[in-house]
């Protein structure tokens, strides 16, 4: 399926998911189903609790493996939260769908950030397609990406196989973060033990995205460390403690130039059902 059909099978998943009404988009009866890392039988869930989407939906996909990519914010009742949707269309049909929703209810302890999702917009360059010469290739984009996760592991201030736009800033369940090679080079993410379980599932090339899953672990074990700067500073990270993120990734002309994370605390070194077993 071309791009253009991709994005439409999205959007009708998030006009059905609204709804409550599955009938609404073209999914599977064998539709594989997971939220927060957990599987069960589709509706289930924020399928039934969904009340409204706040603010336009960024839809993405990845006609090469037929991935649709959807980054968006929703409320629940009283409950407002940030969603990463992931679907894979086989045959016109929607066969998998994966959600990462974050809401207050999954910060962690310490918290994470988590930005008023009412009050959030996707940077906009996220969705602008990109000039042929500034696109790089799948694997160079997943390279870079990789790259990222490979720095925020046991960050001690080196940049590990990826490059950052000066003006790159994240943001971490809708809470922004500028400087991101500077807090890098500071080593400021020395507390992350290890980002595991690693995977690149969307590479969007007409607009330089790449989607991906993973999970930080930290053991707890840090207690004092030193910034490259010289500046003591403590963990924050007193016991065992896992992140699970679903992470996008703008690549231009060879380097990062924005990344949007959801993400919410899990049980110490939990794995995704997606991902596949270690031999």
């Amino acid at each position: 399926m071309d791009q253009l059909e991709l994005e439409q099978i999205g959007d009708a998943y998030r006009a059905a998911y609204v709804a409550h009404d599955p009938q609404k988009a073209p999914i599977s009866r064998q539709v594989r189903f997971t939220e927060n890392n957990a599987e069960m039988v589709l509706p289930d869930a924020s399928w039934d609790t969904v009340h409204e989407e706040i603010g336009p939906a960024l839809t993405f996909c990845d006609p090469a493996t037929g991935q649709v990519g959807i980054m968006t914010s929703v409320r629940m009742l009283d409950t407002f939260g940030f969603l990463a949707v992931r679907l894979k269309i086989e045959g016109g049909e929607i066969a998998e769908i994966e959600h990462m929703l974050s809401t207050k209810r999954n910060l962690s302890g310490p918290p994470t950030p988590f930005a008023d999702p009412r009050q959030f917009t996707h940077d906009p360059d996220l969705a602008r397609p990109l000039q042929a010469t500034e696109r790089d290739s799948r694997a160079e984009m997943v390279r870079l990406a990789d790259g990222y996760f490979s720095t925020l592991e046991n960050n001690t201030g080196e940049i590990r196989g990826t490059r950052f736009a000066p003006n790159c800033t994240r943001f971490e369940n809708g809470m922004e973060f500028g400087d991101v090679e500077g807090r890098f080079r500071l080593g400021q993410y020395r507390f992350n033990a290890r980002v595991r379980d690693r995977e690149y599932f969307l590479v969007d090339e007409m607009r330089g995205l790449v989607m991906s899953r993973a999970f930080i672990d930290h053991k707890g074990v840090l207690d004092t460390f030193r910034l490259t700067d010289g500046t003591e500073r403590q963990s924050i990270y007193r016991e065992p403690h896992s992140w699970s993120v679903i992470e996008l990734f703008k690549v231009k002309g060879g380097m990062i130039t924005a990344i949007e994370a959801t993400f919410i605390a899990v049980p110490y070194y939990l794995r995704s059902p997606w991902t596949k077993p270690r031999r």
